[in-house]
């Protein structure tokens, strides 16, 4: 078991991270204490993608409004840090409201010291509308973190799904270089999404609880038959919800996930978002509600067959195989053209950046085809010039922002099928399958050998390649960038004995009709 450490103090947490920070990436669960499953599942999240994990608990007195729960909210410092140490979190930051700058002044328009006020077009619907100080009361809080802490990554919960598009938001608008995990709501058996407010609930009050989710599942079997109008879908839940008589509901609103504007109907996406009353106790809820051809993401190390299996699967989906591989060789193509030196990173970022990609996926027969800038370098790419500038570019923060966030637009729609090394991790987190394929080091030296025995190369050793190997595992899961990672919720298959037609099977076994 780890050591725990425990600050109280910014000097303190600054001194210990400062000297980890160039050789470990560092993820921060931002959380107010009375740990409870769903924080747990960040943490554990966090635990399987980055090398330290700071977990932070301070009950911000900026998001609480005066007659609201601040005083009552539950404080369990030794309990959190207890499960904190058996989860392996390196770090527990719990400050005072004094350390963090603060008086007890709960109302965030009048405090002494710098707060961020996130944009008004996001604050006036759902939660924001009826609590009118506590987003930007979190915005400034967090941001706090951020700078005390800077993290590479930091995990919140979907079920705060305003706070995580305006966290989100926030990061944009300030640059700040920090990606936002957001993490799947986790329920109780019950269906009842984990808060640290359920212990408040009477047995009473919990089971009419229950409601809120079950209308929510009303509106997704509506939207799944076909219904897409704004107004059928909230008055579905609203239905459900008008039979419980200890639920009072405070709204029910469909609005865009990443924008919070409202919607008439679904297009793409749209997030179904209640909150309610039972009893006294406030329980806010939601649903994704999804226009799209199902993500498919393989990830694992190299030699496991992904490239092969990958171009299969998809043909047999009928989805888009995306060719992440090209796009990185479009890149290197560019730079090549450029004269730029490898060396140059502004000078790379500066060009990468205003670069305009396209890639157009088969179609009629034809092959797939990537423009750069508008020029068709389809088969300019394959030359052994560009090979040997892609993996040293990949590398770079710059390419790998730039190409990241364009195959993300292209998996707005879905229908794709993709691989890589953190394909499941962070191009594609809420993909609906997430494959970990794998395979042992002596099977993937053997299949190799074969590989080079077919090309007529016989001067390679078992022993060498599966050397190789090794540490080529050890460099691709330990670089800051992009490290190779199982995503908490990918289904691992190992392919040692098994046929490729076996491995397509079983992965087809789990996707989407």
């Amino acid at each position: 078991m780890n050591n725990l450490r425990v600050y109280r103090t910014v000097a303190g947490l600054r001194a210990h991270l400062e000297q980890l920070r160039s050789t470990q990436t560092i993820g921060l669960v931002p959380t107010m204490g009375a740990l409870h499953q769903g924080h747990l599942s960040l943490i554990s999240q966090a635990m399987a993608e980055v090398d330290l994990v700071v977990v932070s608990i301070f009950v911000n007195p900026l998001q609480f409004a005066p007659t609201e729960d601040l005083g009552q909210y539950p404080r369990q410092l030794e309990e959190d840090c207890q499960l904190c140490q058996t989860m392996g979190v390196d770090v527990v930051f719990a400050p005072s409201p004094e350390e963090m700058g603060m008086d007890t002044n709960t109302d965030v328009t009048s405090v002494t010291t710098t707060a961020v006020m996130p944009p008004h077009s996001m604050l006036s619907m759902l939660c924001g509308a009826v609590r009118p100080g506590h987003f930007p009361g979190v915005s400034t809080i967090v941001t706090k973190l951020f700078n005390i802490i800077s993290p590479h990554v930091a995990y919140f919960g979907e079920k705060d799904a305003q706070q995580l598009a305006i966290i989100r938001r926030l990061v944009a608008d300030l640059n700040l270089r920090i990606i936002i995990k957001g993490c799947a709501i986790v329920r109780e058996s019950s269906g009842l999404a984990y808060s640290s407010r359920n212990q408040y609930l009477s047995q009473e009050e919990r089971e009419q609880s229950l409601a809120l989710f079950a209308s929510l599942k009303q509106a997704q079997l509506a939207f799944a038959q076909g219904e897409r109008q704004a107004n059928a879908l909230v008055e579905t839940v609203k239905q459900v919800l008008a039979l419980t008589p200890l639920v009072q509901v405070q709204y029910v609103d469909l609005v865009d996930p990443q924008t919070l504007t409202p919607l008439e109907q679904v297009e793409d996406q749209g997030l179904l978002a209640i909150a309610a009353y039972v009893g006294s106790t406030r329980l806010i809820d939601n649903v994704m509600l999804r226009v799209r051809q199902p993500i498919i993401a393989i990830d694992g190390p190299a030699g496991a067959g992904k490239s092969t299996v990958t171009r299969r699967v998809a043909q047999a989906l009928n989805l888009v195989y995306l060719d992440t591989g090209a796009m990185y060789r479009a890149i290197a193509w560019l730079v090549l053209q450029s004269g730029v030196e490898l060396s140059d990173y502004g000078a790379i970022a500066e060009l990468v950046s205003q670069a305009k990609l396209e890639f157009l996926p088969p179609f009629e027969g034809k092959p797939p085809q990537i423009y750069i800038n508008g020029q068709d370098i389809s088969q300019a790419i394959r030359t052994p010039q560009v090979t040997a500038l892609v993996s040293p570019l990949s590398a770079q923060a710059s390419v790998r922002a730039k190409l990241v966030a364009y195959q993300q637009q292209l998996g707005k729609k879905g229908g794709i099928v993709a691989e890589g090394r953190d394909i499941g991790t962070n191009v594609f987190p809420d993909a609906e399958v997430k494959i970990y394929l794998t395979a042992s080091v002596q099977e993937r030296a053997r299949r190799r050998l074969l590989d080079f025995q077919a090309q007529g190369e016989e001067n390679m050793s078992l022993e060498q390649l599966e050397h190789d190997i090794e540490q080529r595992d050890y460099l691709d899961s330990n670089r800051c960038l992009a490290p190779l990672r199982k995503a908490v919720d990918a289904i691992e298959i190992n392919t040692d004995g098994l046929s490729i037609e076996e491995v397509i099977d079983k992965i087809l076994n789990v996707c989407p009709k």
